[in-house]
């Protein structure tokens, strides 16, 4: 991510320097952009930073959902910063067209930034490969619980395809003579980046409010706890992502009526060792023994108990 910050800004400083040159809008409007995405990398370095504080008695649970926090401001730096700017450009050039001066430095620019985004988005695409599975990418940026990749593979996606907006309207600008298709381009841009921006603040914000575990990760919980001959089955269960490394986990579980204290409190943590186990992300375990009664209103969704497939055992089963 520092590397992505660097690049981004020497692409920044470039792009000013040839609008300095050439007066067009579409390059300012990919100026602000790079100059909007640099602050939003160091935004999310600092969030991460933020978030390996350790918890406090104010936080007990820690402060992982800070990650969470910085991405959203992101969102909004990009869409104020960048999307407001270009679509209030891309509106005054088009009411007040103007010439652009040496077209030849401005397609170098843009050819030259094109292939750094594309280095740039090809890395991501890359290092998000190695984590979204067999996962879409609509269903990756939509359940993934670390912010940065998505934030990045987005604003990755929207700087090359802004580069495209931008040459076109300079080209358009350069043929035609006139200099309405340069406003065009920087508007294309802000409208471009007002769509990413309001894809990445309602992630954030369902990840802000709290989001569960995924559904594989609740099968495995599940089948952790069950694995053991002190836990009958789950009645019910609820996590909540603390932070992208960091699961909360609540379950009520049942256990034999004629088990002492003693078996069920070595019952709990032999099932909290298992469930550690199979999902080390699972740091806060809260567990409730009960005694099952069939069709209570608590019971665990129907779609986890079929996907485990085991009844619960009798009492007293090993």
């Amino acid at each position: 991510m520092l590397a992505a910050l660097g690049a981004n800004l020497g692409i920044a400083v470039v792009k000013l320097v040839a609008f300095a040159i050439t007066g067009s809008a579409s390059l300012l409007a990919e100026s602000v952009h790079s100059l909007a995405d640099s602050g939003n990398q160091a935004l999310l370095l600092l969030g991460r930073s933020r978030a390996q504080r350790e918890e406090t008695e104010e936080h007990p649970f820690g402060f992982g959902r800070e990650r969470y926090f910085y991405a959203f401001v992101v969102a909004v730096v990009l869409f104020t910063v960048g999307a407001v700017f270009s679509v209030y450009e891309g509106i005054h050039k088009i009411l007040n067209p103007e010439h652009i001066s040496s077209p030849a430095v401005a397609f170098a620019v843009l050819v030259i930034a094109m292939g750094l985004e594309s280095f740039s988005l090809r890395t991501a695409v890359h290092e998000s490969n190695e984590v979204r599975g067999r996962n879409s990418w609509t269903a990756f940026i939509r359940r993934a619980k670390a912010p940065e990749l998505p934030a990045i593979l987005l604003e990755d996606i929207a700087a090359l395809t802004g580069l495209v907006f931008a040459t076109a309207g300079v080209a358009l600008t350069v043929i035609t003579g006139d200099g309405v298709w340069d406003g065009a381009g920087s508007l294309a841009i802000g409208v471009l980046l007002g769509c990413v921006a309001a894809v990445l603040a309602v992630e954030m914000k369902s990840l802000l409010i709290g989001e569960s575990a995924s559904a594989e990760t609740e099968r495995a919980i599940v089948a952790a706890l069950e694995a053991g001959p002190e836990v009958q089955c789950v009645i019910h269960l609820r996590t909540l992502h603390m932070g992208p490394e960091s699961l909360l986990v609540a379950a009520k579980i049942a256990i034999s009526g004629a088990d002492s204290a003693a078996l069920v409190a070595a019952g709990i943590d032999a099932a909290e060792r298992r469930v550690r186990q199979a999902v080390p992300i699972a740091e806060m375990i809260y567990l409730e023994p009960d005694i099952y009664r069939p069709g209570r209103a608590d019971s665990t969704d129907p779609a986890i108990r079929a996907a485990i497939r085991r009844p619960p055992r009798p009492s007293g089963a090993a």
